[in-house]
Order: C-alpha cells, then structure tokens, then sequence
C-alpha cells in the first residue's frame, strides 16, 4: 500500500521526520519498503499563462508563444509541444531555473530568442507522461512556484503489509498506529450522518448470510456524473497509485482509501428490483468492468437483482450496470463480506482488485455505516442530488464474534523477558483501541472489530512487544540447563543414512512435491491424485506419490547437459489418498527415501572395465541401507519398473518398497537412452535397525560341508536359504549359497543350487557323526517340502 504524508499528517502528526516516521512504521510491524519524492528536484518553476502559441517561422514542430510569469511583462518562448496553446496554464523553468540534470539558460532556436522552458510532467519528475505540456488548474495563480502549488514537497511512502494486518490498508488505520506509537492526536475524518430527503429506497436480500452478513445501500437521484474531480482529491488518489476516472468513481475509491471500506456505485436506473446477494444458479454470466466475461463459479458470492447477476461481490462490478457520465441516479453499495466467501477468488478469474484484495484479508464489519454515510456527503457536496434512506440487511449471529480473550500478564512477561507492569499493558492495548479490563489477576480484552489478526492470547502478548518497541526489548542469551537425550541404538537418524549413501556415491537433492499429473499417471499409475487448488505452474498441478518420478526428472536434466553418469537419492513426503478417499483431511503422508543410479556401475578408471549399473548394483545398496537380518526380495510389478527386472522389498515378511529398472517405455518416452536402475522405500521402516548381540567367538575348528541340490527351476534361491537356515540345527552358524549351475547333467526344467554349511561348537570338537547328522536334517527338510534332491 503507498499514500502521501501530507494525507497521513492530515489526520495525525508525530512531530517525526519523514526518516523518523518511516522507521517507526518499520518496526512497529508495517514495513516502509520504498520512500520517495513525488516530483523530481527543481527550482525557479513557476505558473505562466500562455498569452499567444503561434507557428514558428523555420521549424514545422515548433511554436513561438508568448506567456505571462507574473514579471510584469510577457516572455517568448519557443516550444515544442503539440497542446501548447494559447489560454493555458503551464509549468515554466525561468532563467536561472534548475530541472533535473539541467540549468536553463537563454537560448536560441532555429534564429528565435527563447527565454525558458516550458516543462511537461516528465521534466518535472512527477509522472512520465512528456505528451505535452502540464496543464495547470485554470484558477492558479500567474507567477505563483509550481512545487507549492502541486505540493511537490510531499513523499510517497510504499509499506509492505503482512496479510494479518487488514486494518492498516488506508490512510486511518495507519494513522491509528502512528498515534498509538507516538501519542500523538488523532484527527478522525468527520463522518456525520446525512438525513435523507427522499423516500426512495431498494430492498436488500441476504440469501447468503454466512458469506454476507451484512449489506448496506441508498439511493441518490439526480447526481451529475459530469462533475470535475477536485484537485485534492485526485491528487491523493493518483499519490496512492490509483488513477482518476470519474467523480463517482473516484469518491468510491477515496473512501476506500481514507477509511478502508470498498463501495461500488450502481446506476439505479439499471437496476430492476430488490438487491440479491447469493451464490450463482446454472449458465449465469458476468461482464465485468474490465471487460472479461466470467462464468461464476458455484462458490463465488454474487449481487445480482431480480433480472440479472450485477457484480462479483467483494471483486469486481458489472459493465451492463456500472455507471457512466450519463448517469443521474445512482445505488451505492456497502458491504460486510466474510473474507472465506472473498479469499482466492479474484485470482481464480486471472486478476486481482483493490476490493478483494482488503474483503480476503478482512474489513472492519462496523465500517459499511460509516464509510456509506462518507460516501454520500461527498457525492452530495460533488455532484448535487438528494439522498434516500440507507437500507440496511444484516445478519447479527453471521458476524464476526468478538470474545473476551485472557491475557497473563506474568507471562506475557515471563516471554517477552521484559519488566513491563499491568497497567503498562493495559494502556499499550487500550492505545490500540483494544477494551481491556482487569479480572483478578488477568486482563481480559476484546479486540476491536477491525483486528481480525488478534485471536489468542499470543497474539496480544505480541502486540505488547510491538507496542512497547521491538528495540527496547533487552538482548539476553537465552540459558537453560541442557540434559542429553537418550537415543536408543535400533534407530538411526536422517543424517546417519544421508552420509551412508554419500559414501556410496549418491548425491542428495531436494524436489518439489508438485508434480505434472502425467508423471503421477505414466510412473505411478494413478489416474485421481491430489490436485491442487491453486498450482504455481501448469506442469506442478497435483501432490505427489512417489519419489521415483522427481528424480528421473532430475536424470532428464542431467542428462541434457551431457551428464551420463547419474546417482542422486531424495527424503521427502509423498501424499496418498485414504481408503475414504478424502481430498484433504483424508490423504496420509508417508516419508519415503528413493534412489536413481545411471550410467556406469564406477567412474571411469583404468583399473576395472566399464560397464553400466544394474539391479544387482542398487541391491547392494539397499543392502547396506536396510542393515536388517530379515530382509527378502520378491519378484513384482510395477507401473514405473521393467515388467521383468523389478523386486519387492519385504522385512519380516511386510512390504516396505521396490526396487528395479526402469520400463523400457518410459526410457522411450522420456529420452534417457540406457535405463536407470531405482528404489524407493519407507523411510520410518529403514531407520529402524537390529542391534548386534554378543555371541561368544568359538577357539574350536569350523567344519565345512558343500550341499549340492537339484530343485526346480521356479523354485527362488531365497525360499531354500530360508528353509535351510530355520532347520538347521544349533550348531551350524551359516548357510550361504555359493554356485549356480544349469547345463549338462541337469535337466532343462531344473537347476543346481550348491551351498556352504559352516559348523562350529564354543566348546568341543564337532564329531563326524553329528555333522553328517546336521546335513541329513537339511536335506530331509528340503526334500520334503520343495521337492529337492541331492546332485549325484
């Protein structure tokens, strides 16, 4: 929000320089972002009327006029402007006078004597329009300096508001703030009640009254449209950033400015029976002001009468019922809309407005009275007319409730570390228009109906802070006792996993969780995720559920930049629907970790041959990531993996992830030319891990045994080295397989399978007896229930 400070000093003034003010506002939570001159630094302007503008003998483009500066006699000027003409008055730079990176002196040009220059906005530094000259108003007085008749002298303050702060988007709430923090008087804009001399009025229907509690309008017959802007006015508002349209108009937009309170003026005439504000039915259509034609959607808020929709409520007016200079009778509209029914709105339909910028942010519900009362005295003292009654629709239960909130004065100093009294809160809170009174040994207080940031009793704690200055609140490091916490050894941390797969070669990176929906479908199969309301991009419009896709997409990337070689790894959030398929409380959160290994298995080097990563390679990984006794790999399908390269990953038999190569298709689709090998697991399960337990090392001898067995070719390695392990009796210590062969003396449908059994006692020699006891028990078992057989 930007506004002059000589509006600002109209209503308050500080006794502060401008820098002095402007660091005030800064700290006090209303951020001066920009402050600057509103006219560039000149002297010797003054007014001058232009007696005569005739053509210049030798140039096409240029005039010879002869004005009047109040110097008792007429000045010749030679002038290149196309509206110089003569009855106008117009900004001129004397002899002597300085513009900005110019001294004018007497000149001559194209053989005719020029004595100064007259001077466009743009000269001036006041605007960049350099059309043509700067018309003056018609009543300035000849000879008189142009910086005090434009009050050049004034600054232009830009603060940067946080949403919270509602109440400080005009010229009142900011002096609000300027009085409190300063003590300095408040002159409050004279708002008194206008009675009415007609008995005219509209009726107004709330047939949405949660969004609309409350709706104000009048009647005026009998206005001119046609009325010029007063100067100050239209200085103000153009000081503000808004530009001058029309008396109507700007009156509208005036007030909005000085108090806070959006209006919008209707054409009465256009209007056809009672007022409507409802939610839109079938089919309707709007053509707003800015000439976009809008379908409604079912939950933007509508004014409408009994014929037609009339305006977006809260956003924009309608074309086919605003106002023109041909307008004579006008409805003027104020209004108390919930910001929920506001918020987002305006963006939806690809603009944003003044008006929806303050109702989505939340206008003080007790203003429309007062702001339309404003309004009318204006258009009354502006444009003539007569005023109605003002009708008013209000819903009170549907109103913003203002309860009493307990503020603990211990510890509201306990937290801001400051020895501030009771009474000191008090008068800081009541400075700001917050009704406090004492209850025991708290304060309750009610915030006014303007604060709609201040809830809970932080929020009043802070406003203490501010009010009493951030910059006297002492700087003391905080103290505490520290105590370390324990951390049991079956759980790593983030960082534990982060550094184990850095030293695998892996790099980190971090992607976004908004996904483009052809990701979610090519890569997760899913053809409903989580879209978003309001996406940053086109291409990141749903949440995702899964890390695979971000980093192909971070592959395709590399890729581009002729990186062949590719191992990155991501943690971060993944979003699923529930079973009830809830779109928004209804979606869990899973934190998953995943990885992506392309390229070759080693950096290139002379001392092992190149060759490109595989499954085998990314197993070994997540091999060393698990870090679990009881993990098990089982063939699986996968809408992101190659239908025949792709595993499950199971710890004590519950799915916690896959890994696999990607599909060939999606290495088409996506250009990747040799296909990346990922996996993707649920990081809470992985760091979990099993703690080492003491086992007493053994000085006996170990004894080995070779068990070759024949079994069937769908028979997995896995469901043998399971079954040998859990029968094997207690003296052995491991089974590990060792060969596969499949060839001569083996039949086609089978395979042969050898394993190495290791057997060892703590305390005596193993016997031959009992170790050829030992493999009998496997063999039997395995026999029995796979069907295997020993290799002859």
């Amino acid at each position: 929000m930007q506004f002059s400070e000589q509006w600002l000093r109209s209503l308050v003034d500080p006794g502060l320089d401008s820098a002095e003010l402007a660091h005030l506002l800064t700290m006090s939570g209303l951020e001066v972002e920009e402050t600057r001159p509103v006219g560039a630094a000149f002297s010797g302007v003054v007014v001058a009327a232009i007696i005569s503008a005739e053509k210049h003998p030798s140039a096409d483009r240029l005039k010879v006029c002869r004005v009047d500066a109040g110097q008792g006699e007429l000045l010749q000027i030679v002038c290149g402007a196309p509206n110089a003409a003569a009855g106008m008055k117009v900004p001129l730079a004397t002899i002597g006078g300085k513009l900005p990176g110019l001294e004018i002196k007497a000149a001559k040009l194209r053989g005719v004597e020029s004595f100064g220059m007259l001077c466009s906005a743009r000269e001036l530094g006041i605007s960049d329009d350099h059309g043509g000259l700067l018309e003056l108003p018609a009543d300035a007085p000849v000879g008189a300096d142009v910086r005090r008749l434009l009050d050049l002298d004034d600054l232009v303050h830009t603060i940067k508001l946080t949403p919270n702060r509602s109440d400080c988007l005009s010229l009142l709430g900011v002096a609000r703030e300027v009085a409190a923090l300063t003590g300095a008087h408040l002159d409050r804009p004279q708002v008194e009640p206008v009675a009415p001399t007609l008995d005219t009025r509209r009726p107004i229907m709330l047939d949405a009254p949660a969004a609309c509690p409350r709706y104000c309008g009048r009647i005026l017959r009998g206005v001119d449209a046609r009325a010029p802007t007063p100067a100050w006015m239209r200085q103000r508002l153009e000081r503000s950033g808004i530009r001058s349209i029309s008396v109507l108009v700007d009156i509208t937009n005036y007030v909005m400015l000085e108090l806070g309170q959006p209006l919008h003026v209707f054409d009465d005439d256009r209007l056809q029976g009672a007022i409507h504000v409802r939610f839109p039915a079938a089919g309707e259509s709007l053509l707003l002001l800015n000439e976009q034609t809008v379908e409604p959607t079912a939950d933007t808020l509508l004014i409408a009468d009994e014929a037609r929709v009339l305006a977006l409520a809260g956003i924009m007016g309608g074309e086919e019922s605003g106002v023109t200079l041909d307008t004579t009778n006008v409805f003027l509209e104020s209004a108390f809309f919930a910001p929920g029914a506001i918020a987002g709105r305006a963006r939806a339909y690809g603009f944003l407005s003044d008006a929806s910028h303050r109702f989505e942010r939340g206008v003080d519900f007790d203003l429309a009275g007062r702001a339309m009362e404003r309004a009318t005295r204006l258009i009354l003292d502006l444009c003539g007319g007569e005023a109605g009654p003002v009708v008013e629709a209000v819903s009170e239960e549907h109103l913003p409730a203002r309860p009493e909130l307990r503020l603990r004065p211990a510890r509201a100093r306990r937290v801001l570390g400051i020895g501030i009294t009771d009474e000191e809160m008090a008068g800081l809170l009541g400075s700001v228009h917050l009704s406090v009174r004492r209850h025991g040994e708290d304060l309750l207080v009610v915030p006014p109906s303007f604060r709609f940031d201040i809830q809970i009793e932080e929020d009043l704690i802070e406003e203490v802070a501010r009010l009493y200055g951030y910059e006297q609140v002492p700087a003391q490091p905080p103290r505490g006792m520290l105590t370390m916490l324990d951390r049991g050894e079956a759980r790593r941390t983030q960082w534990q996993l982060r550094r184990l797969l850095a030293a695998r070669d892996f790099q980190e990176v971090i992607n976004y969780a908004f996904v483009d929906e052809a990701w979610e479908r090519d890569f997760c199969a899913n053809a409903d995720p989580i879209r978003l309301a309001n996406p940053i991009a086109a291409q990141m419009n749903v949440m995702r559920t899964s890390l695979v896709p971000g980093l192909v997409a971070n592959l395709v990337a590399n890729r581009k930049r002729q990186l062949a070689r590719v191992r990155v790894f991501e943690m971060g959030r993944c979003f699923e629907r529930r079973a009830d398929g809830e779109p928004v409380e209804g979606f869990s959160q899973p934190i998953r970790i995943a990885g992506l290994a392309a390229g070759t298995a080693l950096p290139e080097q002379w001392g092992s041959a190149t060759r490109g990563v595989d499954f085998f390679d990314i197993k070994g990984d997540v091999e060393a990531l698990l870090a679990h006794p009881d993990v098990t790999y089982v063939a699986t399908a996968h809408p992101a993996l190659h239908p025949g390269r792709a595993a499950a990953v199971l710890i004590d038999g519950r799915r916690i992830g896959m890994l696999g190569e990607l599909h060939p298709v999606w290495v088409d689709r996506y250009d990747l030319g040799s296909a990346p090998v990922v996996f993707e697991l649920d990081l809470q399960t992985v760091l979990q891990t099993s703690v080492p337990a003491y086992r007493e090392i053994s000085r006996q001898p170990i004894v080995a045994r070779d068990l070759a067995l024949i079994v069937d070719q769908s028979v997995c390695v896995d469901a043998v080295l399971r079954l040998l392990r859990d029968s094997a009796p207690e003296i052995v210590r491991s089974v590990e397989l060792f060969d596969l062969y499949q060839g001569k003396g083996v039949d086609p449908d089978k395979k042969s399978l050898a394993f190495r059994i290791l057997m060892q006692d703590t305390h005596r020699t193993l016997e031959d007896a009992e170790v050829e006891a030992a493999v009998a028990t496997l063999v039997r078992r395995v026999e029995s229930e796979l069907g295997a057989r020993l290799r002859g």
